[in-house]
């Protein structure tokens, strides 16, 4: 099994506003094409600071023996 984080991870530095509807949308881009994986929503001082987005992908064994 293997785990990758995705070119979708975003770090919201203190320069950008809070603004909610933008961080949804990065939220909802993260979460979009995961298969097996996760999302991960950090928050500091109640305003979120960063997103990430951890994929799994997973081989299976059969499939290897016939080829």
């Amino acid at each position: 099994m293997k785990t990758e984080s995705s070119p979708a991870d975003f770090t919201l530095n203190s320069a950008e506003p809070q603004n909610h509807e933008q961080i949804l949308l990065r939220i909802a881009h993260a979460i979009n094409g995961v298969r097996f994986g996760s999302v991960e929503v950090v928050i500091q001082d109640s305003k979120v600071v960063q997103v990430e987005r951890k994929e799994k992908f997973r081989f299976d064994k059969g499939a290897r023996r016939q080829g």
